[in-house]
């Protein structure tokens, strides 16, 4: 297969054929360097760690439950180093073209993944979302992306960031291919009894945006209120949670950069005990950026994970309470589209930030949620975010499929 984008990692071209007949048989699929694939090394974006592994004794569970489907393995894709960043860059093997956003990066950290799919290198691919790694390369690339329930999708043989928010995802050009992909790893179909029947939008995670963005999605948020009823505008974080200690004395961010703060907290910590003590040891070379992140984590305090936890424990209560009863909670999946490959790194980082406050209300909820393809600004791809209930992901893919094929003939219809 030649790649044509870089989004596949060196010697990253094996394949393996799937069962004779199934659901998935004639689609193929590229698997994130994160996910065991048999006879090879998982090498987590990093030479110094690739170095040190052995070649995997067995797929990792979610890979060979594509191929039983008869689904086929074409390739692994690269990622953000230790898959901990946003953005799609990796000083080792590249950043991999956005086909759909020349010049512009495809987001990460299942930038090869979702350089594939959008690439037509592959049908869809699977990728990991722990902070937003489908959703935004999703929102980037314009893809279809779902970030299942916590722990709805076995992770055997996938390697772990941080292990209360890790999920497996997949990416497709396509909504009914998103869904079927779903149905198989779900085992079912979607409850008609549970399809969902209210809408609700986070005002303050669209406030993220500027105007253009929210102008550019505003469209699409109308026909989701034609096809639920008129929404509900609520407020995600009203008690303005942030970790306090972060900060001095009544500087605390508000808002959704408050979650942001207890997300990665939680993260850190739970990045720093899996890896920790290896990072110190090898001292693998690693992106000046992603150094950064974990020179901070090692710094993260008890009293400050205490309190992150703490505060986790009452934004999940509420967010449980917004999504019962058969509601969808609207937000952004990103806070604009991708950013220029060549921009400065004070840039992105203040980009990630922003990121961050869209993406983190999910994992901090263990919550399903979709991005769908569905903005354009300045020709470039910008998603549109549905959450779900817990346990709601097949509900959430039927209800995209049928949305967005009714989005198509709307379309259709003005030529």
């Amino acid at each position: 297969m030649f790649d044509s984008l870089g989004a596949f990692v060196p010697g990253g071209n094996m394949t393996f054929e799937g069962a004779e007949k199934g659901p998935l048989k004639g689609f193929g699929f590229a698997v994130k360097d994160i996910f065991d694939l048999k006879g090879y090394v998982t090498g987590y974006g990093n030479p110094d760690w690739q170095s040190r592994r052995r070649p995997a004794k067995d797929h990792a569970e979610v890979v060979q439950k594509l191929l039983d489907a008869g689904a086929m393995v074409i390739g692994k894709t690269i990622t953000d180093e230790f898959a901990y960043s946003l953005n799609g860059q990796n000083m080792h093997y590249g950043t991999p073209a956005n086909s759909e956003a020349p010049g512009r990066i495809p987001g990460g950290s299942s930038s090869g993944s979702a350089s594939a799919v959008a690439g037509g290198l592959v049908d869809f691919a699977l990728g990991s979302d722990t902070g937003g790694s489908i959703r935004v390369p999703g929102s980037y690339c314009g893809l279809y992306g779902l970030r299942p329930t916590h722990d709805r999708i076995n992770r055997t043989g996938v390697l772990p960031l941080s292990d209360s928010f890790d999920t497996v995802g997949w990416f497709a050009r396509d909504a009914w291919l998103l869904h079927l992909v779903g149905e198989v790893l779900f085992e079912g179909k979607a409850d008609a009894d549970k399809k969902p029947e209210k809408l609700l939008v986070a005002v303050d995670a669209f406030d993220c945006l500027d105007l253009r963005s929210r102008g550019a999605l505003k469209p699409h948020l109308e026909r989701l209120e034609q096809r639920l009823g008129k929404a509900d505008y609520i407020t995600l974080n009203p008690d303005n949670l942030s970790v306090t200690s972060l900060y001095p004395a009544g500087e605390a961010p508000g808002g959704l950069a408050g979650l942001a703060d207890i997300f990665r907290v939680i993260q850190g910590r739970e990045i720093w005990c899996a890896y920790g003590e290896w990072m110190t040891r090898v001292k693998p070379r690693i992106a000046p950026d992603i150094q950064q992140r974990l020179d901070w984590v090692a710094t993260i305090t008890d009293e400050q994970l205490a309190e992150a936890s703490e505060k986790r424990v009452l934004f999940v209560a509420r967010l449980n309470s917004l999504l019962s009863d058969k509601a969808l909670l609207c937000l952004p999946s990103a806070p604009g589209i991708a950013p220029r490959i060549k921009d400065e790194a004070e840039v992105l980082a203040i980009h990630r930030s922003k990121l961050l406050a869209l993406t983190s209300a999910a994992g901090l909820g263990g919550c399903p949620q979709i991005t769908l393809p569905l903005g354009t600004l300045e020709g470039c791809p910008l998603g549109l975010g549905l959450m779900g209930a817990k346990g709601s992901d097949l509900e959430l893919l039927a209800f995209a499929e049928s949305f967005c094929g009714e989005e198509e003939q709307q379309s259709l219809s003005q030529f």
